[in-house]
C-alpha cells in the first residue's frame, strides 16, 4: 500500500511482465519445489543443482546458478509470497513507468549482480578466515532482485509515501535508505550466520544502484549527441515523480 496526496493508494496494477516474472515463479515453486523436490526426492538435488553454491558454480562450473536461483524458493510459504508482493507492489509501477523490456533487464540484473557480489565476498571471507561453510552453503530466492526494485522505487517515486511495516509512512526515498541499512547492520551483527542471505540483499542493492547509474550517464551522453545534431534532448531513465532444513538450502534470499 502507498499513499499519495495524503490518500492511501491500494489498487496496484499488475503490470505484464511482473504479471510473467510472478508465474514463472510460482510455477517453479509447485512444481520443482514443492513437488519434485519434497515428494520425490531424498536429497536437496533441486537447490544443489540450481540454488546458487559459490564453490559448485567453480569447482563444478554450474554456470547456469547466478541465474537460477533467484528463481527457487524454500518450501515455507511466507519466503515466495514476501518476494512476490515486493515484486508486485514495488515492481509494477517501474515496469509502467519504464516498459516492460527495460524492467526485466533492471531486474535480472539485479538478481545476477547480487550473486555475482556474493560469490565474490564468499571466496573474499574464505581467504582471510579459512571458513569454507559459506561456499557450500546453497542461497535461493528473488530478494536480490526485489530489493533492487525497492532501491529503484526510492530514486525514481522519491517523494512518494509509503507504510514501512505496513503502519509507518514515510517517503520512498527514506524507506529504500531505512531497508538498506537494516540489512548492513544485520550482516555486521550475524555475518554468515543468519539464515536469512543479507548480503545477497545488498548485492541486489548494489548492483541495481550501479547499473542506474552507468545506464544514466550513457543515455545523458547519447541524448547530449543527439541533441547536438536534432536538436532535442532525451529523458533520463532514474527520475523522480517531481521530474538449515533437509530439504531447503541454508541461506534464504
Amino acid at each position: 500500500m502507498r499513499m499519495g496526496g495524503g490518500q492511501m493508494q491500494v489498487n496496484i496494477p499488475l503490470t505484464p511482465m511482473v504479471k510473467k516474472l510472478v508465474f514463472v515463479n510460482v510455477a517453479i515453486w509447485v512444481v520443482f519445489v514443492m513437488i519434485l523436490q519434497k515428494v520425490f526426492l531424498s536429497q536437496p538435488y533441486v537447490f544443489d543443482y540450481f540454488g546458487l553454491i559459490p564453490a559448485k558454480f567453480f569447482n563444478d562450473f554450474l554456470i547456469w546458478q547466478p541465474l537460477s536461483y533467484m528463481f527457487l524458493h524454500s518450501s515455507n510459504l511466507f519466503h515466495i509470497l514476501f518476494n512476490m508482493l515486493v515484486l508486485w507492489m514495488f515492481g509494477s509501477e517501474l515496469e509502467a513507468r519504464w516498459g516492460g523490456r527495460f524492467f526485466l533487464i533492471y531486474y535480472l540484473v539485479c538478481g545476477i549482480g547480487a550473486a555475482f557480489i556474493y560469490i565474490f565476498c564468499t571466496f573474499a571471507y574464505y581467504f582471510f578466515t579459512n571458513d569454507a561453510a559459506p561456499l557450500l552453503a546453497p542461497v535461493i530466492g528473488a530478494s536480490g532482485a526485489t530489493f533492487g526494485l525497492i532501491l529503484a522505487y526510492g530514486l525514481v517515486f522519491s517523494e512518494r509515501m509509503v507504510l514501512f511495516m505496513f503502519i509507518f509512512p514515510m517517503k520512498a526515498k527514506y524507506f529504500a535508505l531505512l531497508l538498506g541499512f537494516i540489512e548492513f547492520m544485520t550482516l555486521l551483527d550475524s555475518g554468515f550466520g543468519s539464515q536469512v542471505a543479507n548480503l545477497a540483499h545488498l548485492g541486489g542493492v548494489v548492483s541495481g544502484f550501479l547499473f542506474l547509474i552507468f545506464y544514466t550517464r550513457w543515455k545523458k551522453k547519447k541524448g547530449g549527441k543527439k541533441s547536438s545534431s536534432h536538436g532535442r534532448r532525451l529523458k533520463l531513465v532514474v527520475d523522480n515523480e517531481n521530474n538449515n532444513e533437509k530439504r531447503g538450502p541454508r541461506y534464504w534470499n
